[in-house]
């Protein structure tokens, strides 16, 4: 009897090294592509971009979730790059703090060529894959980021952006955020509206992301109705499990399932347990859900490292990532499964997004009427009602007349 006793934990021992183990070789040949890291933020936050402050070097970089030596032991082998400004740059300088923060990004691949390759398609992942370098890729979280501007839009996508989530923490002046739901913001487009529809049909026509983390229920289900092409969540978890409103509804999970997108899980303590502590297991009842729900197809992991305060335990920083995959091992998760959700369902939708691309096609040009923007700190040009040389002929022409008859008068 007594032998039963130290042989159990044995066993349970030598079972968890065996899935462990089993975890570090699929990862060696499907590394995870996780869908959001604010270390660019922590960056700006504490070094102000300086990326030769000798306390930044990326290879001892302290007090973050995120380091290169912390990426090699994670298998992490993609990453969208947050490009993230807060909302209270919106109608201010949103705009020019996104492109430091994409320049940052640009930076991080040339200060460390031998870690980070910049990338901007599904080729680019596969070929850094190959290289064993991390595919960095530049994700715009908040459509405050482009002002309500197609322009903008057309210029980020020009620097590498490849998703943009569609609102922060704010409603933009086109789309609502996720605090409309719990009633402390008003919806002001229910959904979206009919300019936020063209950002969502010029975002199909360059090959960008649509990213519905941090919007309302009514603007999920819009973004998922119009869009031509599969979408991700970023950065969110499960309603089911965690009722708050960051998260992902059933109702929206199934359609999810119908357009083929992906759900990336977030591993912030308050959107996994909705309370201050939570654990790996509790991130991967999440996973389990969305799986059940959406299909296997439709997850991912989007850790929201450098980005929370609070992360499960076992979760700690983005090394943790064979833990995690060890435990859906431990749930039977087949091995396909798990090869998809570390990154092939994100590589299906990435793939699907460039073929829906089509850059023959005229850009969306209506600009945003004039009353949905705030003016005081922004110029009005294109939209004065001044008479102009761009008048009709015929315009022009009465103007013309009525000052040339005034002059004989005098």
């Amino acid at each position: 009897m007594w032998i039963r006793w130290w042989l159990w934990p044995l066993v349970a021992i030598c079972a968890a090294d065996q899935f462990r183990n089993e975890a570090e070789r699929i990862m060696r040949g499907t590394p995870v592509i996780d869908g959001h890291n604010d270390l660019p933020w922590q960056l700006l936050t504490t070094f102000n971009n300086q990326l030769r402050n000798e306390k930044a070097n990326l290879t001892s970089l302290a007090d973050t979730h995120t380091n290169i030596p912390k990426l090699r032991a994670g298998f992490v082998g993609g990453q969208f790059w947050s490009a993230y400004v807060p909302c209270d740059t919106q109608n201010k300088d949103a705009v020019r703090r996104t492109l430091e923060q994409i320049d940052v990004i640009h930076r991080m691949c040339q200060m460390y060529p031998e870690t980070f390759a910049c990338v901007t398609d599904s080729t680019g992942v596969r070929q850094a894959f190959q290289e064993g370098r991390v595919a960095s890729l530049i994700g715009v979280e908040g459509g405050h980021s482009i002002d309500s501007s197609l322009g903008a839009l057309r210029a980020l996508y020009r620097l590498g952006m490849r998703y943009l989530t569609l609102t922060h923490s704010c409603n933009t002046p086109w789309a609502d955020n996720w605090l409309v739901d719990t009633g402390e913001d008003e919806a002001e487009s229910e959904g979206l509206s009919p300019f936020g529809q063209s950002v969502v049909k010029e975002m199909n026509r360059l090959g960008v992301i649509i990213d519905l983390a941090h919007v309302s229920v009514a603007t999920m289900k819009a973004a998922l109705r119009l869009s031509t092409a599969p979408v991700i969540f970023s950065h969110s978890s499960a309603y089911s499990l965690c009722p708050h409103r960051r998260n992902v509804p059933d109702d929206v999970l199934r359609l999810v399932n119908q357009t083929g997108s992906l759900v990336m899980v977030n591993f912030y303590n308050d959107y996994v347990s909705c309370k201050e502590a939570a654990t790996l297991s509790q991130v991967a009842d999440h996973l389990d859900h969305i799986k059940k729900v959406a299909g296997a197809g439709a997850v991912g992991f989007g850790g929201d490292f450098d980005g929370v305060s609070r992360l499960p335990v076992g979760l700690e920083d983005v090394s943790k990532y064979p833990d995690l995959v060890a435990e859906l091992l431990r749930r039977q998760w087949t091995e396909a499964e798990v090869r998809g959700a570390l990154a092939n369902n994100l590589l299906r939708v990435f793939e699907a997004v460039e073929q829906v691309s089509d850059h023959t096609q005229t850009p969306e040009e209506e600009p945003i009427p004039k009353d949905k923007l705030q003016t005081s700190c922004r110029t009005m040009y294109g939209y004065s009602e001044a008479p102009s040389l761009h008048q009709q002929p015929g315009a022009l022409l009465a103007s013309l007349t009525t000052i040339l008859l005034g002059l004989c008068v005098l």
